[in-house]
């Protein structure tokens, strides 16, 4: 009998995994080991919860597939748990879909159909920034910039029309320079110049950078002075916060972090923990209003909402509420990121450690005063990765190929002191294994 491949492609680090429990994954032979990065920045609550599990059960007994459109008592509780505890008051409309990646394509029809209905077709460039990642989807890989996921997609994928990701540490100007903020500033506003106004329709964010970047923050009231010139241009401002909403970065959304009112946000993992595929849209009364009477359709997803995926959410985002769980984020963080630069802070290969509540990034170069990465081909980040596997802990893979090289931590809500002191011990033990041996 043949057997079934998988993944599609043969990686080095596969590891077959059979169960999971808090904040550890159990392999076939009894190993654990830490997932100190919750999946995919996923895991909030932590793995193996039966309430959960008993959510989903009920609904798939109640209602197992109903069409998107329609209400259901599981849509209808989710509905109530967004508006009523999470979303800002100005964010009224919600479309739900599969995930993040289709989240986002979303968030861009509407924002092209916006500004049609607005009677001004002229208006559909979406900006994207020079470093980011929206999705796996053919339109959301043109548009990110992140090259390596989008190699060999060249000849089809659209160019994106960027403007430069506030990077601190690599500053054109200098690492950390005082005047980064204004620079960046000035690249927005040269580059709405450049396109013209109105020719642009939204520009579409991450307040900080997932994992492309590794937890990049931009200089202080960069976000509120962005957001002033956007809406002078009359340019939407999409937020993509499917890695940094519900609870991440110690706040309910980035965007509050940073004081701006997206017109569109993007939500998604934390939304549903790892427990259901689930992602969302949320918009204003005005976009909403404005593509209805102009006639058009926001068509659904076939799996848009699906009643077990709505009430695993409204589930998880009920226990991150009453065990006031996002409010450990950033003690927990602090303490990692304290940790972090203890032991690898003033390592020679470690660029920068950086994040917000439990989003961190440490970036990984060959030399620390030039910031010279090592070669790609070397793959600095996927050689750490399975060292970290070898020794019990889980890290995330960052970087999108022109920056590379970053590990990300992201682990649930719910760790102690006994998993910080565990990963923080493994990840720099795998950089000094792995560098030692580049």
């Amino acid at each position: 009998m043949e057997i079934v491949k998988w993944p599609f492609l043969k990686q080095d680090w596969g590891i077959e995994f059979e169960s999971s429990k808090g904040a550890y994954l159990y392999t076939k032979d009894g190993r654990k080991v830490l997932d100190a990065a919750g999946g995919a920045i996923v895991s909030n609550i932590g793995y193996g919860r039966e309430e959960v599990a008993d959510a989903i059960a009920r609904a798939v007994k109640n209602n197992s597939y109903i069409l998107p459109p329609f209400l259901t008592p599981e849509r209808e509780a989710l509905l109530d748990e967004l508006r009523e505890h999470w979303l800002p008051p100005h964010l009224s409309r919600i479309h739900l879909s599969s995930g993040g990646s289709e989240a986002n394509e979303s968030a861009v029809k509407l924002a092209i159909q916006y500004q049609n209905s607005r009677g001004k077709p002229k208006k559909n460039i979406i900006l994207t920034r020079s470093l980011s990642y929206h999705g796996t989807t053919l339109n959301m890989s043109g548009i990110s910039g992140h090259q390596a996921r989008k190699r060999g997609l060249e000849s089809y994928v659209p160019e994106p029309i960027t403007i430069e990701t506030p990077y601190p540490l690599r500053c054109p100007l200098g690492k950390y320079h005082p005047d980064a903020k204004d620079y960046y500033l000035d690249d927005l506003k040269k580059t709405i110049k450049r396109l013209g106004a109105n020719n642009i329709a939204a520009l579409l964010m991450e307040p900080i950078n997932g994992s492309s970047g590794g937890a990049i923050s931009p200089p202080d009231g960069y976000w509120i002075e962005a957001q002033e010139i956007l809406r002078a241009n009359d340019i939407l401002l999409i937020a993509d916060e499917v890695m940094t909403g519900f609870g991440r970065v110690g706040y309910d959304f980035a965007s509050n972090l940073y004081d701006i009112e997206p017109d569109i946000l993007i939500a998604g993992k934390g939304m549903g923990g790892g427990y259901a595929a689930i992602g969302g849209t949320y918009s204003t009364d005005k976009i909403a209003d404005s593509i209805q009477e102009a006639g058009y359709e926001v068509m659904f997803h076939t799996f848009a909402a699906l009643p077990q995926s709505c009430a695993a959410s409204t589930e998880v985002l009920r226990i991150l509420r009453e065990e006031k769980l996002c409010e450990k984020v950033n003690p927990l963080g602090e303490n990692i990121l304290q940790n972090l630069n203890s032991e690898i802070g003033q390592h020679p290969n470690v660029a920068e450690v950086r994040g917000k509540g439990l989003l961190i990034g440490i970036e990984i170069v060959e030399d620390k005063a030039s910031l010279k990465p090592f070669d790609e081909s070397k793959k600095i980040t996927g050689q750490i990765m399975q060292k970290g596997l070898e020794m019990g802990v889980f890290l995330y893979p960052g970087g999108t190929g022109t920056y590379r090289d970053i590990i990300c931590l992201g682990p649930a809500f719910t760790i102690g002191d006994e998993e910080i002191e565990l990963m923080v011990k493994v990840l720099r033990d795998s950089i000094n294994t792995v560098v030692q041996n580049n």
